[in-house]
């Protein structure tokens, strides 16, 4: 449905569906994942927005105008603390978030964003916190060994969700790759008169885009889109064998190769942008995780099997066997703050074992 609906903004070969149906279904997968911005921008800067129907129109820009303000905001926020760094002068690179969309999607509201991540150096960790604290941002994550960022919120007037802010010294966990950050830093470039602000290089941006849908799953368009606009928009710098290359020395090189198979599997159309120069792996991996015990398969295949040496998969498994408190709170979807280890690791193992018995069922 939505990679369908995905494939029509890329793929100028390609016309929109005029079935009402196609449209009502795929507001349910765009509400999923929180995709609406990308959706209603990109359809009306190609001017295809009006070949939809009324109702679809609706939603998309409903949808759209709420992400908007909430990023205009997030803009103003991430301005002020970027203005703190350079004062304070502090190294930091704006990731992801408004100024990603600005540059990628072309407008500050096109690409929902609920937080800031900000890329610093490890030495300057404890300086970055301190000036954290000094703008009403406290503690949420602590930092976790191995790990590579830490969380901090501020809690804002008349809402119940605050403005996180994600501070990050690297961009993948420490004990499964060779990654080499300072490999990024020294490609970055600074923005505008800035001494203390940068951002990273078209292959860099690209490198950790492709990363970070990676260490999500791909288990949302949103993922895609990023990949497939920072093609489209920087396709003409982009050198594949070169980011590669680096993936090789990282040791991140088969979740680069299992990324960008999978997105390249999924809309062919991306050779004719960028030619894939390795032979596409195959995957078991599907957009929307197959139902029953097959589901499982393509788990233990992406999650452990992702990584260039034995090693890395068998800490990965450790790792997943006995998570960080953090990592328990996040899959189980509660805050972790005052629980108790021990009973979170057991209320996980539960949702775990019937989640499987409830899969092999349905296969059945």
């Amino acid at each position: 449905m939505c990679l369908e609906l995905v494939s029509i903004l890329y793929d100028s070969n390609k016309l929109l569906p005029r079935e009402a149906s196609f449209y009502q279904n795929a507001i349910q997968a765009i509400e999923e994942d929180g995709t609406s911005s990308q959706f209603y921008f990109l359809l009306k800067q190609q001017g295809k927005l009006d070949q939809t129907p009324a109702f679809f129109q609706q939603f998309l820009k409903q949808q759209y105008e709420q992400s908007l303000f909430l990023n205009l905001f997030i803009k103003q926020q991430t301005e002020q603390l970027l203005k703190c760094f350079e004062s304070q002068e502090i190294a930091v690179i704006p990731l992801k978030g408004v100024y990603f969309a600005e540059k990628y999607f072309g407008h500050t509201g096109a690409r929902a964003t609920s937080d800031i991540d900000l890329l610093i150096k490890q030495g300057d960790v404890s300086k970055a916190i301190q000036l954290i604290n000094s703008l009403g941002f406290y503690v949420e994550e602590e930092q976790i060994p191995g790990h590579f960022h830490c969380s901090f919120s501020k809690p804002l007037p008349n809402s119940t969700i605050p403005l996180v802010v994600e501070l990050h010294w690297s961009l993948v966990k420490e004990q499964t790759s060779r990654f080499s950050i300072e490999d990024l830093w020294q490609q970055a470039t600074h923005i505008g008169q800035s001494k203390y602000i940068s951002e990273l290089s078209p292959n860099h941006t690209f490198y950790m885009i492709c990363l970070h849908g990676w260490r999500h799953n791909m288990n949302s368009m949103k993922y895609f889109f990023d990949i497939l606009q920072v093609i489209q928009h920087d396709r003409q710098e982009l050198d594949l064998v070169e980011i590669f290359q680096l993936a090789q020395s990282h040791e991140t090189f088969k979740r680069m190769h299992r990324t960008l198979s999978i997105v390249y599997q999924q809309f062919p159309f991306l050779e004719i942008m960028m030619k894939y120069p390795l032979k596409k792996r195959r995957t078991l991996w599907a957009y929307r995780p197959v139902k029953g015990f097959k589901m499982y398969l393509d788990f233990l295949d992406y999650q452990f099997l992702s990584y260039d040496k034995v090693k890395h998969s068998v800490i990965e498994l450790g790792n997943w066997l006995w998570p960080s408190k953090y990592e328990m709170s996040n899959e189980l979807d509660l805050h972790a703050q005052g629980a108790s280890e021990g009973k979170m690791l057991l209320t996980l193992y539960k949702k775990r074992i019937s989640g499987i018995f409830n899969r092999v069922s349905k296969s059945l």
